[in-house]
This record gives C-alpha cells, structure tokens and sequence, in this order.
C-alpha cells in the first residue's frame, strides 16, 4: 500500500502530460485543417470557375508509380489518354475529401469514353500506401482501371508533380501541403499528347461539368 501511494504522483503527472500531448496534437491538427481550408478558399476567389492556364508550358513526364492493387504504371500506360489528375493527401481533410467527390462525379460523366482516365497522385507517399488509397478508393467508388490513384517513391512523385503540374511556394505560413505545392486543390486536364490544358479548382460544385466538357472537347482533337 505505502509502494502504491509513493506512486500516485508519479502516475498524475504521466496521465497530465499524456492529456496535454493529445491536446496539442488537436491543436495542432485544427491548425493544419485551417491552413488548407484558408489555402484553398484564397485560391478558389482567384481561381473562379473559367479555368485557370498553365503557368508555363506543362507536359507529362516519364514516370513509374504503384497504382492502390500494387500494379506498376508508367507514362506510355496513359499514351493517347484524355487525364483528369488531380493532387491527393490524404491527411487533409477539408480540400482532398471534396476534391475526391468532384473526380468520383468525373469518373461517372465519363463512364462510356474508354480513352479518358483519372489520376490521382500522391503527395505524400510516406503516408498515402497502396493500402491507404485503396481505402480511400473504395470509399469514392474509384474504378480500380478507370481512375488511377498512384504513389510511389517521394523522389519521383515530387520531380512529376513539380515538373507536370504544379509549382512550390515555400514562403506562403498557410500552405501545409508535403513539398510545398501550391494549387494542390486543383483538377488539371491533359490533353492525348500529355500537355497540361487548363486547371480547375476542385473545390467548385460546378467543376465536374466544367471538366467533363474540356475533356470532350479534346476528345476531338487529332
């Protein structure tokens, strides 16, 4: 009893620190969530809901990724492809969410045009595995061939997204995103040939007609 007592302070003070721990990742995690939400907000009044052109010319790089069945994808697999990509992590839960809903609208206005497919690309592969994404797949009703949710190394995921699709900010406090890309709220559009057309933000109710309708517009082009 006298061992147990002389313990009891030692325990209180363990069990505080523990409460106060969880309570600063809370904290924390709140702080991250605004971050995104405030990120996007400010580009969704940029944005609007015309498109968004490329800040400079764009083009999809050689790449191999793990699709979320553990199946290799490289570039050629999406030779002659109209894309639809767009930015997935899978720890933020205010942007990737909507973001997912609107490419699952995508994936079911598309559904009898077999040369358009969906990316999603990791942007934090330590976190997003092939076993996370396919959970998050399943959720969205994602057509394990129709719409590709890739991961893969954080070398050759950063050099693609930074080189194909979207640039770094490192000096904006609001953008909490892994290696500091800005736009991660973005639906890009890829034309057969692998250039990047034009970017919607995936924020919008009305992006998944807006994306559908780019698509069938270059669906035309030779």
């Amino acid at each position: 009893m006298m061992l147990s007592t002389a313990n009891a302070p030692a325990n209180d003070s363990r069990r505080k620190e523990e409460l106060l721990f969880q309570a600063l990742a809370l904290v924390l995690a709140a702080i991250i969530g605004f971050g995104c939400w405030f990120a996007a907000a400010a580009l969704s009044r940029r944005d609007g809901l015309r498109g968004v052109l490329p800040d400079q010319p764009r083009q999809l790089v050689d790449f191999t990724l793990t699709d979320r069945t553990g199946r290799a994808v490289t570039r050629s697999d999406l030779d002659g492809r109209v894309l639809a990509v767009s930015f997935l992590f899978t720890g933020c839960a205010s942007i990737c969410p909507a973001v997912s809903e609107h490419m699952s609208q995508i994936q079911q206005l598309t559904t009898n045009e077999p040369d358009v497919r969906l990316v999603s690309l990791a942007v934090d592969p330590r976190t997003d595995t092939p076993a996370v994404l396919a959970k998050w797949g399943e959720h969205y009703g994602a057509d394990t061939n129709r719409w590709l949710l890739l991961t893969g190394g954080k070398p050759m995921l950063r050099e693609l997204i930074g080189t194909s699709f979207l640039p770094t900010n490192s000096t904006d406090p609001f953008n909490s995103m892994p290696g500091n890309f800005s736009g991660t709220e973005r639906i890009a559009v890829v034309d057969k040939h692998g250039h990047v057309r034009i970017y919607y933000n995936g924020m919008h109710t009305e992006t998944p007609a807006a994306v559908t309708a780019e698509i069938e517009r270059l669906r035309q082009e030779q």
